[in-house]
């Protein structure tokens, strides 16, 4: 993120759009945009962009934009999907973005060259044959069947996947719909129908077996009614597919608030409990999505689930229910999404997405020297990953957790952070900050290479290290450096 201008802040761009004013220069028509016409419409006085085939005019949006408008640039003139799923595919740019909607990008036809027929059909044969290939083999690995009882539903999900786990299994059952997702790798499984009959939402929780060694889910509902079901359900657009995981798109949950607690003056502890219906694991290292409509407008912010306290009892791992998220989060004075979520009551709902990351945790489990490098609200991703480092992993030597702040107000879950560095002799814990008090003894300063090579060292000269780094952009590139 870059600063901005005054009066350009998210909020300041939702008032602008609402406004009235011609935001696309076309006085309200859509027009058909051919490449060549897009290709002209390449300077930041006037910027038209192509997101999956739909084309906007975001040159008013330059100065809102708060990634800077160079990064806008990158995609100016040309087809800005990829750029834009690489950075931020979570944001809603159809919302953020409507009355700047220039039209739709023109089908090219493609004609084959002369005499190139026959090689552009056996060229269509092969590709085809490739598709019908590895849809065999998926459908090999990948299946489902349900059974009944007079009270129940079973659903099975057989993927042979070995090492089959609850953090792989995602599964919602609302308004007559039941979405069961399992994580592959970069892919998931779906089964997705709309159900014949309801069921027991309101007294019986969804209940997932899982049989780990031979990768087979289970999926127990109760029936709303005893009657026999002559159908699951009826098959909705993504059911029995097996692709990417981020062509899936964000998938939502409403979930409520049910406690908020002060962590520091201007950071709270958020604990959000997921419908009775919903099962949900967030891995270590992976976040979720909030999501709010905020005049109108749906705005969709990025945040790490922590748990509730650190456990300073090392012995095995913490069981938490799995019925709550807990998010520690930050509330900026001039901050449109975080005000509005301090504003919420106990009570309210509020939108939370599947898990999305790519950390593994086997990069942890292979070393022997783990250094966390946080600044702020950076620590939040560190809370699970520095509790499973020290109660899983039995191969580490060093974990050394190195937090950035401004002031020791500032400083979330100090005396945990302490208590756990007594608990555990290879847990250490350094503080520096950047505006300390005249009384603060301890290291000041900002991230650098020589504070760094002070503290990250190895236990022995050819150990295996992991450096993990999270806080504002410029502290994090400064700290890759």
């Amino acid at each position: 993120q870059v600063p901005l201008k005054p009066g350009r802040s998210l909020m300041d761009w939702i008032r602008l759009t609402k406004s009235g004013r011609d935001l696309t220069g076309l006085k309200g028509r859509l027009i058909e945009v051919t490449e060549d016409e897009l290709a002209k419409h390449n300077k930041k006085e006037d910027c038209w962009i192509c997101i999956r085939g739909f084309v906007y005019n975001v040159t008013p949006y330059m100065e809102y934009h708060p990634g800077g408008e160079d990064e806008l640039m990158k995609a100016a003139g040309a087809d800005g999907t990829d750029l834009f799923d690489q950075v931020h595919r979570w944001v809603n740019y159809e919302s953020m973005l409507k009355e700047c909607l220039v039209g739709r990008m023109a089908v090219k036809p493609i004609a084959a060259p002369k005499g190139e027929g026959f090689k552009s059909e056996i060229i269509f044969i092969m590709l085809y044959s490739k598709y019908i290939f590895f849809s065999l083999l998926y459908f090999l690995f990948y299946s489902y069947d349900w059974f009944q009882t007079d009270s129940l539903i079973t659903i099975v999900i057989y993927t042979k996947q070995k090492d089959m786990n609850a953090e792989l299994v995602i599964v919602d059952c609302q308004d007559k719909r039941l979405r069961g997702e399992i994580i592959v790798d970069d892919h998931s499984y779906l089964v997705e129908v709309g159900m014949y009959c309801n069921f027991a939402r309101e007294t019986f929780s969804l209940i997932v077996n899982i049989a780990e060694k031979v990768g087979k889910v289970e999926i127990i509902l109760k029936k709303k009614d005893n009657i026999h079901w002559k159908m699951l359900g009826q098959a909705l657009e993504g059911h029995n597919t097996f692709i990417k995981h981020t062509e899936r798109g964000l998938f939502y949950r409403k979930c409520k608030l049910v406690s908020k607690t002060e962590v520091t003056h201007d950071t709270k502890l958020l604990c959000l409990m997921l419908p009775r219906s919903t099962h949900l694991c967030v891995p270590i290292g992976q976040h979720v999505y909030l999501k709010q409509t905020i005049a109108g407008t749906e705005v969709v912010k990025p945040y790490t689930p922590v748990l509730p306290f650190l456990p300073l009892d090392l012995k095995e791992p913490p069981r938490h229910d799995g019925a709550h998220l807990y998010l520690m989060i930050k509330i900026y004075s001039c901050g449109l999404f975080t005000q509005a979520l301090d504003h919420l009551q106990i009570g309210d709902y509020i939108s939370v997405s599947n898990p999305e990351g790519n950390f593994k945790k086997s990069q942890v489990q292979t070393s022997e020297d783990l250094f966390l490098l946080a600044a702020g609200t950076g620590f939040t991703p560190m809370v699970k990953l520095l509790n499973f480092a020290l109660t899983e992993v039995g191969c580490l030597r060093t974990v050394r957790l190195i937090f950035f702040n401004k002031t020791e107000d500032d400083i979330l879950w100090r005396n945990q952070l302490d208590q756990l560095a007594l608990k555990d002799e290879r847990f250490e814990v350094q503080f520096i900050l950047s505006q300390p008090t005249k009384d603060w003894v301890g290291k000041q300063g900002k991230i650098s290479s020589s504070l760094l090579s002070e503290f990250v060292k190895r236990s022995r000269k050819d150990s295996k290290v992991l450096i993990c780094i999270c806080g504002p952009t410029p502290f994090t590139e400064q700290g890759v450096q």
